[in-house]
């Protein structure tokens, strides 16, 4: 192999293994979506998953349809914030370069 290529060959294993730790990471890092004024909190991990809602007593009684839309108002900014939080992650790594079928990375 051209030195030059063996070189690139390196950069992209390591640019590789630096991907799948970054992802592993995403997975322990919270972030937490309010609506409502925080009536409504919901966290997410960096990968997407929902990990808690909280819901305020003073809400929980009142009219359904209006918590209904809270939930689905902070779930919403709760991925909006782990998309975020994964695409600045992985932008670490990949030195912002676009790698189609990566999540975050669009």
């Amino acid at each position: 192999m051209v030195p030059n290529m063996q070189k690139a060959m390196k950069q992209l294993q390591k640019m590789q293994a630096d991907m799948v730790k970054a992802q592993q990471e995403l997975e322990t890092k919270t972030v937490t979506a309010t609506a409502g004024g925080g009536v409504v909190e919901v966290t997410f991990s960096g990968s997407l998953e929902l990990k808690a809602i909280k819901i305020s007593p003073e809400v929980a009684g009142e009219d359904l349809e209006m918590l209904q839309d809270l939930i689905i108002a902070a779930v919403n900014e709760g991925i909006k914030k782990a998309q975020e939080l994964s695409a600045s992650e992985m932008a670490k790594v990949t030195g912002n370069i676009k790698i189609p079928g990566m999540p975050g990375l669009f």
